[in-house]
């Protein structure tokens, strides 16, 4: 018998059979842009309620208690609606079709739904993206390519400049993007609730700080509770990435020297770790002035300038980031295995 609070170990390796599957569809295919995609539905979620929030414009107490209802509703309802809809096509369809036919029906959404949380590959072709036009010279295409994968003002970015936020944005995405939904949909395998819905509930919550999580008008009340949610529920998974990065890059103990002293200026709580460890396990400098709608923002210098920030670099990045999701992956199928 399994042990009391334990799934049978028959479930979580069919747990660990989805996690891989969906694991290589994002390897495969990344998530094509003209497919329909969970954050669409979630965007276009948040988007509706917050025009109305907004139109509305009630006091700030009020906006917050509407913000926390977003929050609940939004990620809440992402999980158990994953939940319900692949348990109904399991049994529902399993029962009509034969459950044959319904379990793979199931799995194969699941795989789906999960790869969908997975943005290893899509990264990585975000960042070719941009660094194949800058290899030709073609500054204006590349800002304008990178303008749709940041927030900061692009228009006047020279060279090196756009090489530090494609960097930025590779580190900072790895944990949010990569590694913290592969967390939850581990922890959901090994808990027995399934690697979907913690997944898509942690993408719901990552949706909502990207979209209303934001310190300035209109979003400063609305989006204060999802903000505090997301980088609540980021902190393991980051602080387990900057160990991860730190031991990939053969010096953990600096890596972590180095976050401890430069990531704690950062506003953010993950943002500036993960960033950080990037800089410090490949030995360059990220951080510095940003201009975001014609304001200038400084942001914290974070890792050590021992050579510029050159496409390899980025190349390495990227890297830190798949080997960094394989090792979790493995740690992961020998857990849900054992």
């Amino acid at each position: 018998m399994p042990a009391a609070g334990k799934p049978p170990r028959g479930k979580r390796r069919v747990s660990l059979f989805e996690v891989l599957a969906a694991a290589f569809l994002d390897f495969v295919l990344a998530d094509p842009w003209h497919w329909p995609h969970p954050v669409q539905a979630m965007g276009g979620i948040i988007s509706g309620y917050a025009k109305v929030c907004i139109q509305l414009n009630p006091p700030p107490w009020m906006m917050r208690l509407l913000g926390i209802l977003l929050a609940g509703l939004l990620i809440g309802g992402s999980g158990l609606f994953s939940a319900a809809v692949i348990d109904w096509v399991h049994r529902g369809l399993g029962d009509s079709l034969g459950k044959g036919l319904g379990s793979w029906l199931g799995g194969g959404l699941e795989v789906i739904w999960l790869a969908s949380c997975f943005a290893g590959r899509s990264l990585r072709r975000a960042a070719r993206d941009v660094l194949v036009p800058l290899a030709q010279n073609d500054l204006a295409t590349a800002r304008q390519r990178l303008a749709q994968y940041v927030g900061r003002d692009t228009d006047d970015l020279s060279r090196s400049e756009i090489l530090r936020a494609v960097l930025e944005t590779v580190s900072e995405n790895a944990t949010d993007g990569v590694l913290a939904p592969l967390f939850y949909a581990l922890l959901g395998a090994l808990l027995g609730l399934g690697s979907v819905p913690l997944a898509m509930a942690y993408k719901a919550a990552s949706t909502l700080d990207s979209m209303v999580g934001y310190r300035r008008a209109p979003y400063t009340h609305l989006g204060w509770f999802s903000a505090r949610l997301e980088d609540g529920l980021t902190w393991v998974p980051c602080r387990l990435m900057v160990l991860t990065i730190g031991v990939l890059s053969g010096r953990p103990r600096f890596v972590w020297r180095v976050c401890g002293r430069d990531a704690i200026a950062d506003p953010s709580p993950n943002a500036g770790w993960s960033e950080c460890a990037y800089a410090a396990a490949l030995g360059v400098q990220v951080g510095g002035e940003n201009v975001y709608k014609g304001e200038v923002i400084q942001k914290p210098k974070l890792g050590i300038a021992e050579r510029p920030i050159e496409p390899v670099v980025i190349e390495q990045a990227l890297n830190l980031t798949r080997y960094s999701f394989l090792l979790w992956l493995g740690i992961g199928i020998l857990g849900l295995w054992l």
